[in-house]
């Protein structure tokens, strides 16, 4: 009787060791990077913790990334939560109170903070006190706790949704951008490495390239085409075993997805500023996914324009579905382009 595969137990070990573990070996983002080590040289060297930090930018940039890396660098407990984990101030209570002096508290999509709970961390962050509700009704004592100094790392794909006096105690704002194909072929270079898989430059291009300057899609991509390669290419990724993983993920020669061709279709029929609910219905994907995810990307690219009216077509929207770009379109690129 055949014996079963003797198959390895897999563990997110795997993916977050593709993940770099300090600001020295982090690629792209380099004014970022350059603002963050000096914050955090600084920090030591006056033996404080490190000032709140607000990182922001599309999804799969690094901010996670980064907020751990940000506690390495300070030798400190990070604890990790997310905005809509966080559904009244007794749960941030909880978290709050158990930090460790000096600790990182990273909290993901904090824009979806309740404002509760939000206005909360208003004392936390600045005096290192929260005052806990004993009890209900008449009975209700208030006590006031004295917490350990800690950094608020917060990660947003939606800043302008923060609040001012949010915002504005967050002592360091970055934001982070779409990688270029260079960065990003470095960034395939080292997860190749790591994933022991052989790969050609050229075929770590090509990957880069298509991957709309996003380094989680190129790593997710790049996992991919390394199935194809171990299974039918001796497990080397050349330019053409690259071609072809990407063409078998749907992903065309400019980087974009069905989704992302289905929103240009979706501009293209009316010939009109469209809204982001139409759109949305067309296509079959949540307003907030749209706006995060794909339409960064589509607007950089010039294919896409948001106007006052609605979202339109680009000239180089156009072009990618082999139309003729009609004069309207001209108009609109010179206006709001």
């Amino acid at each position: 009787m055949p014996q079963p595969p003797d198959f390895q137990p897999r563990d997110d070990a795997a993916d977050r060791a593709l993940r770099p573990k300090r600001l020295g070996e982090f690629t792209g983002q380099r004014q970022v990077v350059r603002n963050l080590a000096l914050a955090c040289a600084a920090a030591k060297q006056r033996r404080e913790p490190l000032d709140h930090v607000l990182l922001s930018g599309p999804p799969g940039l690094g901010k996670t990334t980064l907020a751990h890396i940000l506690g390495a660098e300070m030798e400190a407990e990070v604890k990790e939560t997310s905005g809509p984990m966080l559904d009244k101030p007794g749960d941030l209570a909880g978290i709050l109170s158990g930090l460790k002096p000096g600790a990182v508290l990273f909290i993901d999509e904090i824009h979806a903070l309740k404002r509760i709970v939000e206005e909360y961390l208003y004392s936390a962050m600045e005096d290192f006190r929260i005052t806990v509700q004993l009890g209900e009704g008449a009975s209700t004592q208030a006590i006031t706790l004295t917490l350990p100094p800690f950094t608020l790392v917060g990660a947003t794909t939606r800043e302008g949704q923060l609040s001012p006096p949010f915002r504005s105690r967050f002592g360091i704002v970055e934001r982070l951008d779409l990688y270029g194909a260079g960065d990003l072929a470095v960034i395939l270079e080292r997860s190749a490495r790591l994933l022991g898989v052989e790969a050609e430059p050229g075929g770590l291009a090509e990957i880069a390239r298509r991957s709309r300057g996003t380094a989680r899609f190129a790593n997710n991509h790049l996992r991919r085409i390394r199935d194809l390669a171990q299974v039918h290419h001796g497990n080397r990724i050349s330019a053409a075993v690259a071609n072809e993983g990407l063409d078998l993920l749907g992903i065309d020669a400019a980087g974009l997805t069905e989704i992302d061709r289905r929103i240009l279709r979706c501009l293209s029929l009316g010939r009109r500023p469209v809204g982001l609910k139409t759109i949305a219905v067309t296509v079959g994907e949540e307003e907030a996914t749209i706006e995060d995810l794909y339409e960064p990307y589509l607007i950089q690219t010039g294919m896409l324009a948001k106007t006052p009216q609605g979202r339109v077509l680009g000239q180089a929207g156009w072009r990618h579905l082999g139309l003729a770009v009609p004069p309207e379109a001209d108009a609109a690129q010179e206006r709001f382009l």
